[in-house]
């Protein structure tokens, strides 16, 4: 039995949107026709592909897994009408990005709305670990990340070196310095991210390396909250120095003594490189560097 295409095609709207109603709009067909596609592709098969609670839409264990699939699927289909189309100008087209800060994505994004007025963008943010997931699940065209990955399906380009600075409240007493030694965390209270952050893993690792041992440490999911805790006073922070923001209630500290120097890299799966939106959106980033290093000069 020759599986339905349309049937394929409306499940894998539904998935990427997750709502049936949002998956409609986007392919500006009537919602009766996305889930009657739907239904006829699972009645097909004698299978569940969805569960449906109220107005929630959640992939079941078969619809993950096909997902999967029909991502690859409508990858190649993209790609193989992108190749035949050639250099056409990118007047209109929509880009996912995943990033692990909006601080290094956000001026490509602005130089490529300034340079392609018709293209739409979606941005998703997380930790490095999310960001790498979400480009080989599909789920992201592109990607900025400060972990750089050695996985052949990836194409990953170095854009800039970046490096981990501290922050603590005004009134902590390290407050008084502009900077300190890596062994200035012994015993010091600390606040950072969940593990998948590069942040935390880059830190984690200098401080093991260095013999160091902090006290408590305070676990958020955030940088806004690791923010809030640090000048709430719950200890120092650690994030990327292009990341802070100058605050009367916090004072940025250099640390000294280790390498907390951290690349940061523009992905893409390989196989998807010369689609016109990604090979844009790559053309884009470097261009913004090679300014830069003009500017540093």
């Amino acid at each position: 039995m020759a599986i339905s295409y349309s049937g394929l095609s409306a499940f894998h709207a539904v998935a990427e949107a997750e709502s049936f109603t949002g998956a409609a709009k986007a392919r500006h067909v009537s919602q009766p026709t996305l889930s009657a596609q739907v239904r006829s592709l699972e009645d097909a098969y004698g299978v569940r592909l969805f569960d449906r609670v109220g107005r929630k839409t959640k992939l079941t264990p078969l619809g993950q897994s096909l997902f999967v699939i029909t991502a690859r699927l409508f990858s190649a289909q993209d790609e193989a009408q992108s190749l035949l189309a050639g250099s056409r100008t990118l007047q209109r087209g929509h880009l996912r990005i995943a990033a692990d800060s909006a601080t290094h994505v956000m001026a490509a994004l602005a130089r490529m709305r300034e340079s392609y007025p018709g293209l739409t963008f979606s941005l998703t943010i997380g930790n490095s670990s999310e960001v790498v997931d979400q480009l080989m699940d599909f789920a992201a065209d592109v990607a900025i990340t400060a972990r750089q990955s050695s996985d052949p399906r990836l194409h990953t380009v170095k854009l800039r070196a970046d490096r981990l600075v501290a922050f603590i409240a005004s009134e902590h007493r390290l407050a008084q310095h502009d900077s300190i030694p890596i062994e200035a965390f012994a015993g010091q209270d600390i606040v950072l991210r969940e593990r998948g952050s590069i942040t935390r893993e880059t830190f984690e690792t200098r401080l093991s390396e260095a013999g160091i041992k902090p006290a408590n440490l305070l676990e958020v999911q955030s940088r806004e909250a690791v923010r809030e805790a640090v000048a709430a006073g719950f200890g120092i922070g650690v994030i990327f120095e292009a990341e802070f923001r100058p605050d009367p209630a916090l004072k940025r500290l250099v640390i000294t003594g280790a390498d907390f120097a951290v690349g940061e890299y523009a992905a893409c799966r390989a196989e998807r490189r010369r689609i016109p939106l990604v090979r844009g959106f790559f053309e884009t980033v470097q261009g913004l560097v090679e300014a830069e290093v003009a500017i540093a000069r």
